[in-house]
């Protein structure tokens, strides 16, 4: 009997009652191993129902009985790491130590969360006037919606909640209706941690759900992840129904090379940059830009060691990258290396023929790369969300800053050097919103802040950090002023000497 995947909503798994049903396949096999309930509009009232009844006295609980669940939460989730990392890689299909390393990242704002007291202080100013003190304070939003991506399904929404709980909102989180498995056990190891029924609600569903949640009176907050597109219709609804949103959307993230770069170190680097988790992931470099002379040798060196990645079932030790999502989705990446040739680009990987002994209908593509590859190519253009690295040539460092420059996208960028002044002016002349340093992904940790710039973000705030704990709270103002109790009316004695 095939398993179905419910709600979660009121501290308590919900049967859908849309009649509406999509599948969830295992990448390695194509085989549909679950369905999914597709959530309706009336299911989405429920849990954001449920949600403001609980943000009546979440929202007004103590900072330390929020925290403590959070610390229960996070006792729980490292104890039960592997059973969600194996649940991701039987729905998204990444190698094991692929989804160990995703909840690892969760759990550090997880850990963030915990700590947060610190970091909800306000501020006070005394006699800014006459008996006049004035003080800053933060509160809740109320209540919030995550709608998160397949490619992370468990990290992603631990960007979003730990800190939404911790300020003390509540969440609906809807998740990619193609991997929906892991939130519901994170729901399930929230009630185990003691947090109050309502407080997190899980709404399975596809772009119905979206739109519900968009214009839904009840929610007064949208954190979403996803592509440029979606993330852009997003921000457009969702603040035009009075919603506060951070939409983070797509990426086209390029790592230049300068001549003096270790062109091994550069190789490995964008080898495990362009095909880890098979590619898909917004903070993969897609586009390596070599300077000079260095095209040739890195060009070799990368095609080397892309051609020994062992590709195979997340579930299997061995493998070094898993397959990609869904059949569709294989077919749409395999589409920008077979017509590479026709945009003006050289194919040096060719991964779209790849199959897997005993595993024939998973969804599989081999590591790819394109090199001299122009800005005009579809390859190029477009965020293949797959593993397709593409190389450019440029003649000097001012050109490859300017080509990096002229891509709408704004996410993550690289450069490789051993030169200390040219990686600094690159951090201050890139116009992306996170830069590394021989560093290919520079994910920041949790107490920094992740977003990009242009087209990777709409929305004034980054995700989790300062930025996240500032999205998911209201600054508000208070001025007061008290009389001196000298002055107290004839008749009331406060024990204070009168001034005469």
């Amino acid at each position: 009997m095939t398993k179905t995947v419910h709600h979660w909503i009121g501290g308590k798994p919900v049967e859908g009652t849309s009649d509406r049903w999509g599948p969830v396949t295992d990448p390695a096999t194509g085989a549909v191993t679950a369905r999914v309930a597709l959530a309706s509009a009336g299911e989405v009232d429920a849990a954001v129902a449920a949600a403001r009844d609980a943000y009546a006295t979440w929202g007004t609980s103590s900072l330390a009985q929020r925290t403590a669940v959070l610390f229960r939460f996070r006792a729980l989730l490292d104890a039960h790491r592997d059973e969600i990392a194996a649940l991701i890689t039987a729905e998204h299909g990444k190698v094991h130590s692929d989804a160990l390393g995703e909840v690892a990242r969760g759990l550090e704002i997880v850990e963030l969360a915990c700590g947060i007291t610190t970091q909800l202080k306000g501020e006070l100013s005394t006699q800014v006037s006459s008996r006049v003190d004035v003080a800053s304070i933060r509160q809740p939003v109320g209540v919030v919606a995550g709608i998160t991506p397949f490619n992370f399904p468990a990290m992603v929404p631990m960007w979003m909640f730990p800190l939404a709980l911790a300020c003390g909102n509540t969440f609906v989180l809807k998740p990619s209706e193609k991997d929906p498995s892991p939130s519901l056990r994170l729901a399930e190891l929230l009630a185990e941690a003691g947090l109050p029924d309502g407080v997190f609600n899980v709404v399975q569903g596809d772009k119905d759900a979206v739109e519900a949640l968009l214009t839904h009176p009840g929610v007064d907050a949208v954190s979403f992840v996803g592509s440029t597109p979606v993330a852009r219709y997003v921000h457009t609804t969702a603040t035009a129904h009075g919603k506060r949103v951070q939409a983070l959307g797509g990426a086209k993230n390029h790592m230049l090379v300068l001549p003096d770069a270790d062109l091994d170190a550069a190789a490995d680097a964008a080898v495990s940059a362009a095909y880890g988790s098979a590619g898909e992931r917004c903070m993969a470099v897609s586009a390596v830009v070599a300077v000079g002379a260095t095209g040739d040798a890195l060009v070799e060196r990368i095609r080397g060691r892309a051609a020994k990645i062992k590709v195979g079932p997340g579930s299997d030790p061995a493998s070094e990258m898993g397959p990609l999502i869904t059949a569709d989705h294989r077919d749409k990446v395999a589409s920008y290396v077979t017509g590479a040739a026709a945009d003006g680009c050289e194919t040096v990987l060719d991964g779209t023929g790849l199959t897997v002994d005993g595993h024939e209908n998973g969804h599989w593509m081999g590591p790819s790369l394109l090199d001299r590859v122009p800005t005009t190519a579809r390859a190029y253009r477009d965020e293949i969300f797959g593993p397709v690295l593409c190389v450019l040539r440029a003649d000097t460092y001012e050109e490859g800053v300017a080509l990096i420059n002229a891509s709408p996208y704004g996410n993550g960028t690289a450069i490789f050097t051993r030169d200390g002044g040219a990686a600094r002016r690159f951090q201050l002349e890139v116009e992306a919103g996170m830069v590394g340093v021989n560093v290919p992904i520079p994910v920041p940790v949790g107490y920094h802040s992740f977003g990009g710039w242009k087209d990777s973000l709409f929305g004034d705030h980054h995700v989790y950090g300062t930025d996240g704990i500032r999205f998911y709270t209201r600054g508000k103002v208070v001025t007061t002023r008290w009389p001196d109790p000298s002055e107290a009316p004839a008749g009331v004695d406060l024990g204070f000497p009168r001034n005469h």
